[in-house]
């Protein structure tokens, strides 16, 4: 047999092509200028400085300035490659060698990088251009002298020391809707929310090295158009307690034999009615902000999510998870190429659904009820005033249960019905608002019933659960029918009056059972119904 003879040939992709298609690797705005940023901080920057600027005719510039170590002409030309060399530091936030140029192409055609190595060193520049690559159909950098206005603006930053300048410019991809007028007010709007999202983003993305209390990551300074961008902790909120539930140091086999821990830690945070207005919109509380954040090497690489374990909950949105590893860890998580997301294994992820999140699932979702009940509550403060009215009308004429006594001390009354005369164990309670003497909204009631009957100021009555999700998803929608809050509330009392007058030791635990079985079916025949919307609600109990 005659050996077969294999040839190597190589292949290179085509210049414009293969440039072109890696502006579509997905980066959004916040996401791509972020990476830049990455690469100041593992220069070892100490001051950050970006600005993003249009002109009124609607052409838009970024610049990101830095004081980092700098870089000579190999490692500027090392810098601009696609697929750079590895950077020396393994727990450096630029991980794949691609971001600084997919990132930046991804919104503009011309990317420029000038770099000085230490002081009196010349600004070496080197640009990618797009367009030249598609005119020449090579991979061709162009060398450049650097601009006196980008001398500037490195040495505002660097102080004729060494440091980084990234400029964009012929940036053609910031805005997705294309305006008829570059110079018009809906674009100069669209520019400003483009600014202010990328604050918010970036003062969440990298809090840990903006916050000089924080010691376990090196203190950034960073600006973004003469602002000095602060931290923003979600796992904070000023003036009331955030409750970790879970706090747990896993261990992670890797292949070599070695063990790495992660740290995972879960809280649940106030509700908003136990914030200032001020402090509520700083923890940015809400249900798109619930979920797992996401931290590689101190810097958040991902948040607002469950990783496809849960959907989203309007009853989780108190819990946030702090999820943070270091670099030995990525590819056991699988960090993709804009380092923005992780893949868990199924171990791992069934670990947190079944076993590490449930006590926070449930503290979180406690909390979260015990706000809806007290709203419930506020929200329905008025709305049975006129079944009281209209049941005390009617009292005598169809109730068969008369209280003798009772004794609030001791929650009993004498009870007398068709049956006989009984000492029952009964909630005797005092009426919260004016008349309220037959129907009494609260909070809660033991086991979660819908409803049970109580004594009021001597009379035969019955407490309703605004924590009950029948009273939330059917009763609150409606407070303001009252025909319809009336029919409801007559019902409840109705069945209340039945079980007091057909009381009796024999039957006692089966009444109970009744109540038990009942609300059991309605929470059950609910579910699936919408939420309640309190704030809505309040304002239209406010108007009436």
């Amino acid at each position: 047999m005659t050996d077969v003879v294999e040839h190597a040939v190589e292949l290179l992709p085509d210049p414009s092509r293969l440039i072109e298609g890696l502006r579509d690797t997905g980066y959004e705005f916040n996401t791509a200028l972020a990476d830049i940023i990455d690469n100041s901080i593992a220069a070892d920057a100490r001051k950050v400085d970006v600005v993003i600027e249009m002109t009124f005719d609607g052409e838009v510039s970024v610049t990101v300035a830095d004081d980092g170590c700098g870089m000579d002409a190999e490692g500027l030309l090392n810098a601009m490659r696609y697929g750079s060399s590895q950077r020396d530091d393994p727990g450096s936030l630029g991980k794949f060698g691609m971001g600084l140029k997919t990132a930046s192409t991804a919104f503009c055609r011309r990317l420029s990088l000038v770099s000085r190595l230490g002081a009196g060193a010349e600004a070496r520049k080197v640009v990618w251009d797009l367009d030249h690559v598609a005119a020449t159909r090579r991979w061709e950098v162009l060398k450049s002298a650097a601009t006196p206005d980008e001398v500037a603006l490195l040495d505002e930053t660097a102080a004729q020391a060494s440091g980084t300048l990234v400029v964009w410019s012929k940036v053609d991809r910031l805005f997705r809707t294309a305006y008829k007028n570059p110079s018009g007010a809906a674009v100069q709007n669209a520019f400003q929310k483009v600014v202010s999202g990328f604050t918010n983003h970036a003062a969440m993305v990298f809090q840990r090295y903006l916050d000089a209390e924080f010691d376990s990551a090196r203190t950034v300074e960073l600006v973004v158009n003469g602002e000095r961008i602060e931290p923003w902790d979600p796992f904070a909120a000023d003036g009331a307690s955030v409750e970790t539930v879970a706090d747990t140091e896993p261990v992670v086999d890797m292949p070599d034999g070695s063990e790495v821990t992660f740290s995972a830690r879960a809280c649940v945070l106030p509700r908003k009615d136990e914030l200032t207005d001020e402090a509520w919109t700083a923890a940015r509380l809400g249900g798109a902000n619930q979920g797992f954040y996401i931290y590689r090497e101190n810097r958040l690489i991902h948040s607002g999510d469950w990783l496809g374990m849960f959907a989203r909950d309007p009853h989780l949105t108190l819990l946030r998870v702090n999820f943070s590893f270091d670099h030995r860890l990525d590819d056991a998580f699988r960090v993709d190429i804009k380092k923005s997301k992780i893949i868990l294994n199924e171990a791992l992820a069934d670990w947190f659904k079944d076993t590490f999140l449930t006590a926070p699932r449930r503290a979180a979702n406690e909390r979260y009820r015990k706000g809806d009940r007290s709203r419930a509550v506020e929200a329905g403060k008025n709305a049975h005033h006129v079944s009281n009215v209209a049941i005390g009308k009617k009292e005598k004429e169809v109730s068969e249960a008369t209280v003798t006594s009772a004794d609030e001390s001791t929650n009993t009354a004498q009870l007398e019905n068709p049956q006989g005369t009984f000492h029952i164990k009964i909630p005797v309670v005092k009426p919260e608002n004016i008349g309220e003497f037959y129907v009494q909204p609260v909070e809660s009631i033991d086991d979660g019933l819908l409803w049970e009957p109580c004594i009021i100021d001597g009379h035969s009555a019955v407490r309703i659960n605004t924590g009950h999700p029948y009273y939330q998803k059917v009763y609150l929608p409606n407070l303001m029918s009252g025909v319809t809050v009336q029919g409801m509330d007559s019902l409840v009392w109705a069945l209340s009056q039945a079980e007091l007058a057909t009381w009796n030791e024999s039957v006692q635990v089966h009444l109970t059972e009744f109540r038990y079985k009942v609300s059991s079916i309605l929470r059950t025949l609910v579910r699936d119904l919408a939420e309640p919307d309190f704030e809505q609600l309040l304002v239209a109990d406010d108007l009436s």
